[in-house]
């Protein structure tokens, strides 16, 4: 008689089976995880800088240039984390003709917006309306040929030469802003001019606290072209 066939005489190939089942399973398991991975994207490189140039007179200086109107300018910038930086250069005593023999080495290509602050002193020595006209013109127009926007500042002047001058003064900035389709700061003294206690000793030139008012001034019209 044959001998009975143990009840166990196949499970123990399947037993042996068991360790390399495992491993053809972990290692598909494994190329399916190493294949489903993403490739590492490359970080977003940071934005771009940009300047903002302030090509104006003493009052783009005063009391200092650490207190000036374009150094708040600047802080209001850094507030907001936008990617611009302020360069300031304002001369004192610059009139708009010196403003035109300044400004071509200035327009570098990292500038993007020209604030331009200049007729204080045209307007104080009387000089020419159409000689005014004629140099923010100029500014304006080299300025816009290298691609630069332009934030033009109004300003006022006493009558000193006459109220048919300080009149036709008055005119020449937003008849410049109107030509050219920039936007203007209407009067950049505005809140600051004859008030005391926003003015230093001379009581012509802003203290600390009067160029942070130019500054707030100013940053309505330059915020939105920031953001541009």
């Amino acid at each position: 008689m044959s001998p009975t066939p143990r009840s166990d005489a196949f499970p123990h190939r399947t037993r042996r089976r068991y360790p390399a089942l495992c491993w053809v399973i972990a290692a598909a398991l494994l190329a399916a995880s190493c294949g489903s991975e993403r490739t590492p994207t490359a970080p977003s490189p940071p934005p771009v800088v940009r300047r903002v140039i302030v090509l104006g007179d003493s009052l783009a200086v005063s009391p200092s240039v650490a207190q000036s109107f374009p150094s708040d300018l600047q802080a209001r910038i850094s507030r907001q984390s936008l990617p611009w930086t302020v360069t300031n250069a304002g001369v004192n005593g610059d009139t708009t003709a010196d403003g035109l023999r300044r400004v071509a080495p200035l327009l570098q290509a990292d500038v993007g917006i020209l604030i331009l602050e200049l007729g204080a002193n045209d307007g104080l020595q009387g000089i020419d309306i159409a000689v005014i006209q004629q140099n923010l013109s100029a500014i304006v127009e080299l300025a816009r040929a290298t691609g630069i926007r332009v934030l033009l500042c109004g300003m006022e002047t006493p009558p000193t030469h006459g109220l048919n001058y300080s009149l036709a003064f008055h005119d020449v900035f937003p008849s410049a802003a109107r030509q050219y389709g920039i936007p203007l700061v209407p009067f950049l003294l505005a809140g600051v001019f004859l008030v005391p206690e926003l003015n230093g000793p001379d009581f012509v030139h802003p203290n600390a606290a009067g160029a942070q008012q130019i500054a707030a001034n100013v940053w309505p019209y330059l915020e939105p072209m920031l953001r541009q």
